[in-house]
């Protein structure tokens, strides 16, 4: 079995298309496109694997070291955005002037920019030499979850490979080894096909989010807001983006240490983004919990347990629910969904999470 045969178990499609690729001769350039959590970087991996193995004198051994991460193989190069965006001198520096080299081993040399969606658009503008004229061992392969983010230029010099959103049984399958089957099932269906997401609901953190979260829409329901529940929701998306900030700090400190060079407002910037970045899709996680909740409220009510997000929270649900009106918990799912698009255009959080939940108790809590 090929590594994008089994990488690709859950976008068979794609799998097909790539190992096709490799059999033919891969093309220059590739668009892997499609939502967050679809696997792009999994496949990514396995596909240069399977290229920069094609001629090599020790197939196995090169597509072994390619397919860790990180990879110790010197033709692979993986471009990561630091914080919220690439920094072009990255890309000028890892990419554009790297690309013409001869490979260190066989006959391929391949680069993988991931969230190429966040990439400016003078980064892109500076690739398009490469895409036009590349060198016959370079294969470039560009990761977006946006379809009008990367420039129509850019794209038009590529092969674009459409994923799809992973379905509830591919998810459950992935994170069988280290969920029990209702929690892999759950976190499957709440992660709205995002296998990223998926992961993150069944790790220390994820449950602590998702409890906060129950906590939050229970005290709704019981008119309990005495201890401000939404205040532990807020300070986990804090924590959350302060260890990613650190954890930027950190990688930045390392490459000043290595001899590549970045200015304190660089860093300092880089270190921002990335802290708000996590921090917003930590709190975006939770409303889509909360949505759900609100939901299977309306389910239970309803009596349909059987399409339940929170498969594993049944009991508690049905607690709740006989005291919640059915209309009410649509509406509800509304509400919880107008904070999370209010949250787009940079709205006081704590004022915004505090309304949402007094809201809430007027919907579902008692009469």
């Amino acid at each position: 079995m090929s590594a994008i045969t089994e990488a690709s178990g859950g976008q068979p499609r794609v799998g097909v298309a790539l190992s096709a690729a490799v059999s033919e001769g891969p093309s220059h350039a590739y668009l892997l496109r499609g939502p967050s959590g679809s696997g792009k970087a999994r496949i990514a991996r396995a596909f240069a694997a399977e290229i920069l193995a094609s001629d090599s004198a020790d197939p196995d051994e090169t597509r072994r070291r390619a397919l860790q991460n990180p990879s110790p193989h010197p033709d692979l190069i993986w471009l990561k955005p630091k914080g919220m965006s690439h920094a072009v001198d990255d890309v000028r520096e890892r990419l554009i002037k790297v690309a013409p080299h001869s490979p260190f081993e066989g006959g391929h040399r391949v680069f993988v920019i991931e969230a190429a969606d966040v990439l400016g658009e003078e980064s892109q503008n500076a690739m398009l030499k490469t895409l036009e004229e590349p060198p016959e061992h370079a294969h470039l392969i560009l990761l977006s979850a946006d379809a009008e983010s990367v420039l129509p230029t850019v794209v038009s010099r590529c092969q674009v490979i459409e994923f799809d959103a992973l379905d509830d049984a591919a998810i459950a399958a992935e994170l069988a080894e280290v969920a029990a089957p209702d929690e892999a099932r759950a976190a499957a269906r709440l992660s709205r096909g995002d296998l990223g997401r998926a992961r993150l609901l069944v790790t220390e953190r994820g449950q602590r989010i998702r409890a906060a979260v129950e906590k939050m829409m229970g005290a709704t329901v019981s008119g309990n807001l005495a201890d401000s529940p939404w205040l532990t929701v807020l300070n986990l998306a804090k924590e959350s983006g302060e260890k990613a900030g650190e954890r930027v700090q950190g990688e930045l400190d390392s490459e000043k240490q290595e001899g590549i060079k970045h200015t304190k407002t660089e860093i300092d910037d880089a270190v921002r983004r990335e802290t708000r970045r996590v921090r917003t899709g930590v709190l975006d996680l939770a409303l889509s919990l909360a949505a759900s909740w609100a939901r299977d409220l309306a389910a239970t009510a309803a009596g349909a347990q059987a399409v339940l997000f929170n498969a594993d929270r049944v009991v508690v649900l049905e607690e709740q629910a006989g005291e919640v009106d059915l209309a009410s918990a649509r509406k509800a799912v509304v509400a919880v969904n107008d904070t999370r698009q209010r949250f787009q255009l940079n709205v006081n959080e704590e004022l915004a999470m505090e309304a949402l939940c007094f809201r809430l108790e007027k919907l579902l809590g008692p009469v």
